[in-house]
């Protein structure tokens, strides 16, 4: 098993991949299948990621909703033919950023204990 630094520096990783490919806005998004793919396949992956936490640090942060970032993750994968790109990018503007902030400090906390 992989120590939860490394599933947390994944989990910045895409969201980073996120945010550069969101950055030339809206109607860029909306119109590139390229971006848009590129977003999925990264919050499909943090997800992942997120998945393979360990269940203590899990527990010890339960302001991350844990759970509901799973749930995201299965219905990317298996219900691909739902997926509507303008709640994506609502859900990229509205949720990533804390979760790349919460994310970071418990790096931050982790990587201090080392």
């Amino acid at each position: 098993m992989k120590d939860d630094s490394v599933y947390l520096k994944h989990i910045l990783l895409c969201i980073k991949r996120i945010e550069e490919d969101t950055r030339d806005g809206h109607d860029f998004f909306l119109a590139s299948h390229l971006h848009q793919d590129a977003v999925l396949r990264n919050l499909q992956t943090l997800s992942e990621s997120a998945q393979h936490l360990s269940p203590a640090l899990q527990a010890q942060h339960p302001e991350i909703e844990w759970k509901r970032i799973a749930a995201f993750r299965n219905f990317l994968v298996h219900d691909y033919l739902g997926i509507d790109m303008e709640r994506i990018w609502e859900i990229v503007h509205r949720d990533v950023e804390e979760l790349k902030l919460a994310v970071a400090h418990l790096l931050h906390a982790l990587e201090g204990k080392v």
